[in-house]
């Protein structure tokens, strides 16, 4: 199940401050908007509950780019890698950043 913030980020489609556009909050029964703040309307329960199949997705996709990121050798070896692979005619950069995207794919 998505959770609500993902669900306002797709609604509002915009970067959402939840310290001070939105404020959520939690009494043991789920979240909840506790503050709207956007210029925008504030959703109703329907309107969220339409951004379930797309917040599933988005959230999928978060966890295969953090693990991508941490995958990732550094960006000064990255560079490094480069900078060998121009010397000596190897692929050894490209083929790094391809394991990590094969090995976590989009889907």
């Amino acid at each position: 199940m998505a959770q609500l913030s993902t669900k306002i980020k797709l609604y509002a489609n915009q970067e959402i401050d939840f310290t001070k556009d939105v404020k959520l909050q939690d009494d043991g029964n789920g979240a909840y908007i506790k503050e709207w703040n956007l210029a925008i309307a504030e959703p109703t329960d329907a309107q969220l509950a339409s951004y379930e199949t797309a917040g599933n997705a988005e959230e999928a996709l978060q966890v295969i780019l953090n693990t991508r990121a941490t995958a990732y050798p550094t960006w000064q070896e990255q560079m490094d890698m480069q900078y060998k692979d121009l010397l000596n005619d190897t692929t050894t950069w490209k083929d790094t950043v391809a394991k990590v995207k094969l090995d976590n794919p989009k889907g």
